[in-house]
C-alpha cells in the first residue's frame, strides 16, 4: 500500500479529523522541530516561550502555558535554557518579591527575528495547497475550536 493510500484510509476513519489534525500538527512538527534544534541547538518549546516574552513583556513564565499548553516543567527548562543563553532576563516584580516577569534580551530579540521569518517562511509552505479564502476559512475555524471550552479539558478523558 502507498503513503497516499494508507492516508486516505486512515483520514476516511471514524477519527478522520482527529487524524488528519493529528497528521498536519505532527507533520509540521518533525519538520520544524529538527530545523530549530539543528540549527539553533534548542528545543522548539524555547522559542515559542521566547516569541510569548517577546509579545508580552514582563509575562511571568506560567503565563506562557496559557499560549502553548505544554506542561509547567516544560516552560521552565525553556525559559532557564533562554536565560543561560542570555535570550532573556528575569526581573523581580515591584508589587511581588517573589513574582519574576521575563524580558527578551537585545540577543533574544535578533534570534526571534530569525526565527519568525524562518517560520513565516515554513508557514506559507505547508499553506501552499490553500487558496487566501481557504486560508481565511481554515483559521477561522481553528481559532473556533482553540477558543473553545474542550480543547484543553476533557468530560470523556477525566483522570
Amino acid at each position: 500500500m502507498s503513503a497516499k493510500d494508507l492516508l486516505d484510509k486512515m483520514f476516511a476513519g471514524d477519527l478522520r479529523e482527529l487524524t488528519v489534525i493529528s497528521y498536519v500538527v505532527l507533520g509540521n512538527n518533525a519538520v520544524t522541530d529538527r530545523f530549530i534544534e539543528r540549527r539553533f541547538r534548542m528545543p522548539v518549546q524555547a522559542w515559542s516561550a521566547l516569541y510569548a516574552v517577546k509579545m508580552f513583556p514582563g509575562i511571568r513564565a506560567k503565563e506562557i502555558r496559557l499560549l502553548f499548553p505544554r506542561p509547567q516543567n516544560t516552560i521552565s527548562r525553556a525559559v532557564s535554557l533562554l536565560e543561560e543563553r542570555g535570550y532573556l532576563v528575569q526581573e523581580i516584580s515591584d508589587s511581588d518579591g517573589r513574582e519574576k516577569r521575563l524580558f527578551a534580551t537585545p540577543s533574544g530579540e535578533e534570534l526571534l527575528t530569525e526565527l519568525i521569518d524562518v517560520s513565516r517562511r515554513r508557514q506559507e509552505e505547508w499553506l501552499a495547497p490553500l487558496s487566501p479564502a481557504e486560508r481565511t476559512t481554515f483559521f477561522e475555524l481553528a481559532r473556533k475550536i482553540a477558543e473553545g471550552p474542550n480543547l484543553l479539558k476533557s468530560e470523556v478523558m477525566k483522570g
